[in-house]
């Protein structure tokens, strides 16, 4: 069976609660978004990750996956050593949101850690984070 994130276009796993852009007329899922394709959902993605950077500073791997999968929800200690590992850095090093190509292998990394799975292209991946405004 498909993960709910794919499922939803949210593979974020992004709960309700903003309006966000490119989000489906029908909200099937009673706690995550349904978005109208993948590539909102990869932008409302990349939108949180920027948000984290630019209104709390947080830049490194384990304080953005600490906010973004509280120990209350998940077992954040793996999920930053899963994170880290695919970026290529320890957990503590600053990491370049605006760096396209680091976004790109970010949120394919926490697509997979919340998936199971990775299965976008990298055109397509790219066409979210694009929308969010990394160029």
């Amino acid at each position: 069976m498909t993960a709910r994130g794919i499922r939803n276009n949210n593979p974020g796993n992004i709960r309700k609660g903003e309006a966000w852009q490119g989000l489906a007329a029908e909200q099937t899922d009673e706690a995550f978004c349904v978005f109208r394709s993948a590539e909102y959902g990869i932008r409302a993605l990349a939108k949180v990750l920027l948000t984290y950077e630019k209104k709390y500073g947080l830049n490194t791997v384990r304080k953005i996956i600490s906010r973004y999968a509280p120990e209350s929800e998940n077992d954040t200690g793996a999920y930053v050593a899963s994170v880290a590992g695919q970026l290529g850095v320890s957990p503590d090093e600053v990491i370049e949101l605006e760096n396209r190509a680091v976004m790109l292998v970010l949120i394919k990394a926490i697509i997979r850690h919340e998936n199971g799975e990775q299965p976008y292209d990298n055109e397509t991946l790219v066409k979210g984070i694009e929308m969010a405004g990394v160029k």
